[in-house]
């Protein structure tokens, strides 16, 4: 292959600019041209892209988002509308394509794929979602930010008797939740996999209050429920003092942690290599420190990765 197109699609997150350096890197170190292709999947329909070469990737690595720029495209799941996007590819001359983003992204890969396309797809969500890799990219430095808003909040909840309800991302995974929980010592996580008493939150934030302990955390991933209603009930039930705080797109932005700046640089190098090796229809993933393969079409019929049942115990035990 001479030439590889790269695009980063759905949500944004930190680690993606990390990995577009490794793709562009990596491949002109193999000897290909690498096509930059701006706003996602758009950007292969309206034609919009950019020759990547080492001075594009430069200064770039400690960025969060991504200098591509990223979008959702409805176009993409009409016939037409991939249609234009394939032909739009094999005119830029591309004979792979890399895909950076989550699951909606990956159907799209696997979509362009199926038109004959070799594609590699990198698992990019903060949800820690997509089956088949322990850690998509964006996820540690996601936690990171949470974990340093928590640790703030816990300095002035400390000085008042108030309780925190703190909204996190995650409409069908509270991966971030319960992880950030454990994490920052919060005594509670709400998410959508495990079901909750409202009745039996209040009735332990009584007794904590009798025990002395007059300030309590409360993560709600949200798509367990709104962290106003839920402030709002347990200040009805019990009196208790209560703040809401919904965290939002403030997880997805900052510098990129270190883990995720190496793990954007080793799934860069391997989508690079796969396609020059011939394996299309891809998508990497992190199983047990070694980055793996597994078809599109299995993770895209797989559903979502379920959470692992040891975090939710390990938070409710953890917060006695």
């Amino acid at each position: 292959m001479k030439r590889l197109a790269v695009l980063t699609s759905g949500g944004d997150c930190s680690g993606m600019n990390a990995t577009l350096r490794a793709v562009v890197r990596a491949g002109l170190a193999s000897g290909a041209e690498v096509i930059g292709i701006q706003k996602g999947f758009h950007g292969l329909i309206d034609r919009h892209y950019d020759i990547l070469d080492t001075r594009s990737v430069s200064n770039v690595l400690q960025r969060g988002g991504t200098f591509l720029q990223s979008a959702r495209c409805k176009e993409m799941r009409t016939e037409a509308g991939l249609r234009l996007a394939t032909e739009n590819l094999k005119g830029l001359g591309a004979e792979g394509l890399i895909v950076i983003g989550g699951d909606g992204s990956l159907k799209g890969a696997y979509a362009i794929y199926q038109q004959g396309i070799p594609v590699i797809g990198i698992p990019a969500s903060i949800d820690n979602d997509i089956p088949f890799t322990d850690m998509s990219l964006g996820v540690d430095t996601a936690l990171n930010n949470i974990i340093t808003a928590i640790d703030n909040l816990k300095d002035t909840a400390s000085s008042h008797d108030r309780a925190f309800v703190v909204e996190t991302m995650g409409r069908d995974c509270g991966y971030l939740a319960v992880v950030a929980t454990i994490a920052s010592g919060a005594e509670y996580s709400l998410i959508p996999e495990e079901p909750y008493d409202l009745d039996q939150i209040c009735t332990d934030l009584r007794r904590r209050y009798r025990e002395g302990r007059s300030n309590s955390i409360i993560l709600v991933a949200e798509g367990a429920g709104s962290a106003q209603e839920i402030a709002d009930q347990i200040k009805e039930r019990i009196g208790f003092e209560t703040r809401v705080m919904v965290l939002g797109h403030y997880q997805r932005g900052g510098s990129p942690s270190v883990f995720d700046r190496l793990l954007g640089a080793r799934f860069g190098q391997a989508a690079v290599e796969n396609l020059l090796k011939g394996n299309g229809g891809k998508m990497l993933g992190l199983r047990a420190r070694e980055i793996v393969l597994t078809d599109l079409e299995t993770v895209i019929t797989s559903g979502s990765r379920p959470i692992d049942p040891m975090l939710p115990l390990l938070a409710s035990q953890l917060a006695v």
